[in-house]
């Protein structure tokens, strides 16, 4: 062997030695050694990940910082792939090579084997353009943080990869539209398909480069030539159909009348262009949930009375906000060139109606918030009526009171005492001088689980100028002494009025079913019809294989003598008889009583991490001071759903293994924010009455918080009698004090969360493996 091609080869195979000390080391990213136990690992990952979280720590570097510290402890706190950094140096991510190996094998073909200069290609991913970065995503932030963005704004992902021609083609393309997208504010992402193949396997993606679109977190892909046009196009096709209304001369005292129907402000751009601008439509899906959004052209015949009544300049874009009087706009905002700030400065101030209707939990809370401080004080003067002419009087002179007296401090609103009568009921404490009247109500918010301190207008509202100098007193008196709102009680929850009905959710997730199984049939290659090729031909097998045995049975069967009348009428009876007892035994549980194991750290593999695919298990989350009562509650929520062989049910003590459900819960974006999760408060934290559904098999659960009764909880509800199951720990003890009672509410309508769970529309929060439990 000549001596310059032996050194060569040499070369080559002390490479990978030589790379490894220089590479991604998760031990030296969490500061443990090689011998350190699972229990340090977690306390080191915890506090790196408390002190490098871009929400706290405001160094330019930290959110790359954070994000090694994440992908060492996803290595670290698994075994096989901790096994495998330990033996190779790689944790099995990369397909042999580690990053640093794989610039340095890039850099030794530069020396050695080819010049890329000479053909003018970029192969080095260290030499293209860093515009991308910005844009990276990884598993975990886009689970969390991307699919529930999505519902705000569309996203166009590119899935990209080293050693990619295809990728470098579309590079000057994507730059241009993902800058021009991102200003109209619809949302970027990058996958590289190299360093998170986790992520581009759960999108779908098999080839780079893949284009797709996400919104409401849907997936779609993009299928045509990588053009401007094309990929502007696709990402408003994404968007729904109806969101902007076109308005001319015919239709705008419709659209503008609406707003009592709608209870939503409505917006009107008067614009020359012939179609709706993106930008417009971007917008009005951003802001769909409080205003409804219309479109003039103004160079289109029939818009003349239109822009005359408002007295619109047609040469520059002009943005008006509607409210209760459709004769004149609440705001208005002209400029040459609507940019995406100023449009959300302006829509931002007007969200909501003068007189707003409360017709659900999330508007009552964002329109009159828990005060944080004196100085932020936030009254809430709200006019109980109900529908029809015969309180339109009184509606319309709470509306005039409200506009002249609208300050930063004061929200005015009003709610139909029939459709949301618990919370009528509560303020009002069911008075006949109430009854078939208006009523009006100033109450402050103090805490989020419904506690509330009012006061109520003595007398019925009728609009009258006595009762507007009556409320104007009470208000001036509140500026000056808070303590005017005496009475204090509990609110439930408002219903959600404009909530569909479960047939139209059931209809649209069918359609959409129908359209992604439509897509996927003329755009999927040939690897991704396999498993729908292999049913169908099933299918057919069993189909005509059952056709052919019958028809040989029937055959055989002719030659027997038929049975005689009494024979074949017996013979009916017992096979109705059958089939009834089947029946009715496999819709009842198969028990008469719950078995609810301890989840501990002898069980918790065959319980959990190598639970069978397609069985749950559900764990409920208690102390030792609440495991009676808990579990009384917990097995009545739970009982008619112990006939699915696939359900498991176990609890969890808070008091020993706190660590590891607080690791999870990190997983629930709402549940527990990582921002808050290391305060003075950790060890204090309730967690008693969250119950979780985990499968095992795909690493995923989902969360059940408990009921919030407020503080005086242990007046509502009553205490349940164990005995309906007959289980032997009903003839114990029973536990009926105020106490008990608010510990079982906690568990109120988790029977409802379990049909939830068993349709599969819960909220599901993957996690990259499941910790240990010490």
């Amino acid at each position: 062997m000549e001596p310059g091609r032996a050194g060569c080869l040499l070369l080559l195979l002390l490479l990978p030695a030589a790379a490894a000390p220089g590479g991604f080391d998760p031990y030296r990213v969490l500061g443990v050694g090689r011998s350190s136990s699972q229990a340090d690992i977690k306390k080191a990952y915890k506090r790196l990940a408390r002190e490098w979280h871009p929400d706290k720590n405001k160094d330019p570097g930290a959110e790359d910082k954070f994000i090694q510290i994440s992908k060492a402890y996803e290595i670290l706190s698994n075994e096989e792939k901790r096994a495998n950094f330990d033996r190779y140096g790689d944790a099995g991510e990369s397909q042999g090579f580690s990053q640093q190996q794989h610039r340095q094998f890039h850099r030794f073909h530069d020396g050695f084997y080819f010049d890329e200069s000479f053909f003018h290609f970029p192969f080095n991913s260290e030499r293209r353009d860093t515009s991308d970065e910005k844009y990276l995503l990884h598993f975990s932030h886009y689970i969390n943080e991307i699919v529930p963005d999505s519902f705000k704004k569309p996203y166009l992902i590119k899935i990209t990869s080293d050693w990619c021609f295809s990728c470098i083609h579309i590079e000057p393309v994507w730059k241009e539209v993902a800058q021009e997208l991102e200003a109209l504010g619809a949302g970027i992402g990058v996958v590289h398909a190299g360093y998170e193949r986790r992520l581009a396997h759960h999108l779908g993606a098999h080839s780079t480069p893949t284009l797709l679109g996400l919104i409401n977190g849907k997936i779609t892909f993009f299928h045509n030539a990588v053009v401007r046009e094309n990929l502007r196009q696709f990402v408003e096709n994404l968007l729904p159909a109806n969101l902007v209304e076109k308005i001319t001369d015919k239709n705008y005292i419709r659209f503008l009348s609406h707003w009592r129907k709608d209870n939503k402000p409505h917006v009107l751009l008067f614009d020359h262009m012939p179609v709706v601008p993106l930008l417009y439509k971007l917008t009005a899906f951003a802001y769909r949930d409080y205003l409804s959004f219309g479109y003039v052209y103004v160079g289109l015949r029939g818009t003349e009375e239109l822009s005359s009544q408002y007295n619109i300049n047609v040469y520059t874009p002009t943005m008006m906000v509607f409210k209760e009087h459709i004769d004149r706009p609440a705001d208005v905002v002209q400029a040459r060139e609507m940019k995406k700030q100023l449009i959300d400065d302006f829509l931002s101030q007007n969200k909501f109606l003068m007189v707003a209707r409360l017709t659900s939990q999330g508007m009552f809370q964002e329109l009159c918030p828990v005060k944080k401080s004196h100085r932020q004080r936030k009254h809430c003067v709200v006019l109980f009526t109900e529908e029809g002419e015969k309180f339109a009087e009184a509606y319309e002179a709470f509306l005039t009171f409200a506009v002249a007296n609208t300050k930063d401090t004061l929200r005015f609103v009003h709610i139909y005492s029939d459709r949301q009568p618990e919370f009528a009921d509560a303020l009002l404490m069911d008075e006949e001088k109430y009854h078939g009247r208006s009523a009006v109500v100033i109450l402050e918010r103090r805490n989020n689980a419904g506690k509330i301190a009012y006061k109520a207008l003595e007398e019925a509202w009728q609009g009258s100028k006595e009762d507007n100098f009556i409320l104007l007193d009470l208000l001036d008196q509140l500026r000056t002494d808070p303590g005017l709102l005496s009475s204090e009680t509990v609110v439930a929850d408002l219903n959600d009025e404009l909530a569909p009905m479960f047939l139209i959710r059931w209809f649209y997730s069918t359609m959409d079913y129908i359209s992604d199984w439509w897509d996927s049939l003329f755009h999927s290659n040939w690897r991704e019809m396999m498993p729908l090729l292999s049913l169908l031909f099933s299918a057919l097998f069993i189909l005509f294989g059952t056709v052919i045995v019958q028809a040989f049975s029937d055959s055989s069967d002719t030659r027997d003598a038929p049975p005689s009348g009494k024979e074949e009428m017996a013979t009916k009876t017992e096979k109705n008889d059958a089939s009834f007892s089947k029946e009715s035994n496999s819709r009842i549980p198969k028990k008469s009583f719950v078995e609810v194991t301890e989840l501990t750290d002898i069980n918790y593999t065959s319980n959990l991490v190598r639970l069978r695919p397609g069985h749950m298990n559900v764990v409920l989350i208690l102390s030792n001071s609440t495991k009676t009562p808990l579990l009384q509650k917990f097995a009545l929520e739970v009982y008619m759903f112990t006939g699915s062989s696939s359900l498991h049910f176990s609890f969890l003590s808070l008091d020993k293994h706190r660590e590891w459900l607080e690791y999870l819960l990190e997983f629930a974006q709402d549940a527990a924010p990582i921002p808050n999760q290391y305060d003075k408060h950790f060890l204090e934290r309730d967690y008693t009455g969250y119950v979780l559904a985990l499968n095992g098999h795909k690493k995923y659960f989902c969360l059940f918080k408990p009921h919030r009764s407020g503080d005086e909880g242990g007046t509502l509800g009553l205490c349940e009698d164990y005995d309906a199951l007959q289980h032997a720990e009903a003839r114990g003890k029973s536990s009926c004090s105020p106490g008990s009672r608010s510990i079982k509410n906690k568990l109120h309508k988790l029977s409802f969360w379990m049909e939830r769970l068993l349709e599969g529309s819960l909220q599901r929060f993957y996690i990259p493996s499941w910790p240990a439990l010490d």
